[in-house]
């Protein structure tokens, strides 16, 4: 007897292994994932007693990289006492960095040598203290990072624009405005002493003498 007789055709073989592997797929859909609880941000749930599947945080929860565990340095404070010294050292780059973040933050109210002459107040804009009057050059660095971190007055907080290591070096480079406008003589070099003995020069006067030293050369 021909075995040939027993083999199925080429149709009947593909039709076989296409009903298989339905059959095996069909055996792993399953709606037990798709159908399963859970929490779709804003919508109400009856699962809690509030009906809103938004829970409230646990009291303490710090999102992860904002941990503030140095008070002082994240408060400007040391309990209820502004601090008055920088949190880390005090170097050139320090002070460049303060200048950089002043003119972008700080200039448009208070003005490029904290004369409180900035340009938006020229236009209206409430006019904020001097940095050079007394109790602002008396008052300590944590009281301007202070500031900066939560307002004062009408002055806005820039908590979000500025961030913390930022806002001391701008309470540095403000320390060093009021510094630049009430220098004492007695602590400058020889040098600088002999500059301030002499007169000041007119207006223009390096102009001219620049374009004199032009035509001479001419």
């Amino acid at each position: 007897m021909s075995r040939n007789r027993y083999q199925l055709p080429a149709s009947g073989v593909r039709l076989t292994a296409a009903i298989v592997f339905a059959a095996a797929a069909l055996s792993g859909c399953r709606q037990d994932m798709h159908n399963s609880p859970k929490a779709i941000p804003l919508r109400e749930s009856v699962f809690f007693k509030n009906g809103s599947s938004a829970r409230p945080l646990v009291e303490g929860t710090v999102a992860r990289g904002t941990l503030q565990d140095d008070v002082s340095f994240f408060t400007g404070k040391n309990g209820a006492a502004e601090v008055d010294a920088l949190p880390f050292a005090l170097t050139a780059e320090v002070l460049d960095r303060g200048e950089q973040r002043f003119g972008i933050y700080c200039t448009p109210c208070h003005g490029v040598t904290g004369q409180a002459d900035g340009m938006i107040v020229r236009r209206g804009y409430r006019q904020p203290p001097s940095f050079h009057v007394d109790r602002l050059r008396q008052a300590p660095l944590g009281h301007f990072y202070d500031v900066m971190s939560n307002g004062f007055g009408a002055m806005p907080d820039y908590k979000a624009q500025i961030a913390p290591r930022d806002r001391w070096a701008i309470a540095a480079y403000v320390r060093a405005l009021q510094l630049s406008q009430h220098a004492v003589a007695a602590e400058l070099s020889a040098e600088d002493r002999q500059k301030l003995s002499q007169p000041a020069r007119p207006e223009g006067a390096e102009r001219k003498e620049g374009a004199a030293a032009g035509e001479h050369k001419q």
